[in-house]
């Protein structure tokens, strides 16, 4: 098996293709330089440690996950017990960030990556909403996460279906399709 470096330093083996085209795909150079920064306050554990094995979206596993935060920030978690379900933000940091138009696997045809849930973008941000089995000290064990194991985390909101959800909005491009 062959291994390589990722921009991080993160190890990337041979068989996880995410940082290859995918034919029809496209990629541009990135800025030269950042325009914000930020740091990361925790890590997401998770079962998976290959793309082959993540979840393609947070409905389709089960997994109890944990949200390891840096102690630190573990009275910012006063009252968050309160809710079912919390917004997670988190840093997919294996991932390319340079493709404007992509192939998903699942789908096969094109689409720009704005108009895609993939992990693959100019800046690799995700978001669950996770349902929130319980909090312990400065851990959040949580379902619905969709990343590889050690994820750096950004941030964690409490989900609000009063404001949240939106009730009216189209499934997606599949639901436009009729498929």
């Amino acid at each position: 098996m062959i291994e390589r470096k990722s921009n991080k330093g993160a190890d990337v083996s041979a068989d996880d293709d995410f940082l290859k085209l995918r034919k029809g795909e496209v990629a541009v150079a990135p800025p030269k330089k950042f325009d914000a920064s930020l740091y990361f306050i925790g890590r997401i554990r998770t079962p998976w440690q290959s793309r082959a094995q993540c979840p393609k979206n947070t409905r389709e596993s089960d997994a109890i996950c944990t949200i390891e935060l840096d102690p630190r920030w573990t009275p910012a978690l006063k009252g968050l017990e309160i809710v079912t379900h919390v917004l997670l933000l988190y840093w997919m940091d294996r991932t390319r960030r340079d493709l404007v138009v992509q192939v998903p696997r699942h789908y096969g045809e094109q689409r720009g990556t704005f108009a895609l849930r993939s992990p693959a973008r100019p800046n690799p941000i995700a978001v669950s909403v996770a349902r929130l089995v319980r909090i312990e000290g400065n851990a959040l064990y949580v379902v619905g996460i969709d990343c590889l194991d050690n994820t750096p985390l950004l941030d964690i909101k409490p989900y609000f279906a009063s404001t949240d959800s939106v009730p009216e909005a189209v499934v997606g491009w599949h639901a436009r399709r009729g498929e």
